[in-house]
This record gives C-alpha cells, structure tokens and sequence, in this order.
C-alpha cells in the first residue's frame, strides 16, 4: 500500500487490501497505490495515450511462482481526486466507488477486459459478486438509475 498524496476520506489501507483480496482468488502480490491528479495524469499519458488524469490505472506483471503456488502480480494506481469526484456525481460513498474501482483493477490483473459486449458482462458479473461479498450494491444498477 502507497500513498502518494493526502487522501482525505479514503478508505484505509486495510480496507483498501480487502477490496483487492476479494476480486485476487487466490495468491496475489499488488501494490496499491493512491496518487494525486499529476500523477494520475502522467502515467494516463505515458502508458494509455490519453492526457487526463483517469480513476484508476492497473499494470499486470502476469504470475510468478511463490509459496503455495502461482501468484497474481501487479500495481493498482488509485486517483483519489477523481474517484471522490465521481463519487460525488454518482452520490455513493467515496468508499463503495473505492471497492468498486479496485474489485475492477484486480480482476483486469487477472486477465478480464471490457473491450467487447460478451467480456464487458462477464467482467461486470465478476465484479458485482466481488463487491456483494464485501457488502455493497451493484454498482451498474446505481450508475443506471442516476440522472444523465
């Protein structure tokens, strides 16, 4: 766990670590990190092409032999300014976007994607039975039902 800037109101690190055990299945070894706007923005950049600082950024390092088996590697870069301002515009807790956000980041570390329709829902499957064990709503049923 890394933060990078104040992050007012975030979840806590364990919280944090508990979000990503429920999506890993299994061994993992991930560094979460939250980071501010410039950040987020300059790796957005430099690794997506897209100049904006975006919510959340995940770097899969495929799997390594460790103890007990293969483990599940990579990084999880958190925008907390973004993720409190959508959170906002979404009017859910800045700790449900959280566990959203990262239950979406470790299960693209475990090799989901949303690119096309059949893998999109598969992903979104995925991720709202992550979040249901962690106790928190479907986040595409709220998304839905707010205003545009």
């Amino acid at each position: 766990m890394q933060w990078a800037c104040r992050a007012h109101g975030a979840p806590s690190a364990a919280r944090l670590r508990a979000f990503a055990r429920a999506a890993a299945r299994g061994a993992a070894e991930v560094t979460l990190r939250v980071v501010g706007a410039a950040e987020a923005r300059r790796l957005n950049r430099d690794y997506r092409r897209r100049d904006y600082a975006t919510n959340v950024l995940s770097f899969g390092y495929g799997r390594s032999a460790g103890r007990g088996g293969m483990r599940l590697r990579g990084d999880v870069v958190l925008c907390h300014p973004v993720v409190v301002r959508e959170a906002r515009a979404r009017r859910k807790s800045t700790e449900a976007h959280y566990a959203h956000l990262v239950v979406h980041a470790m299960l693209h570390l475990r090799g989901y994607d949303h690119q096309r329709a059949q893998h999109r829902h598969r992903m979104e499957r995925a991720e709202v039975l992550a979040l249901r064990r962690l106790g928190f709503a479907n986040p595409y049923f709220e998304d839905a039902a707010q205003p545009r």
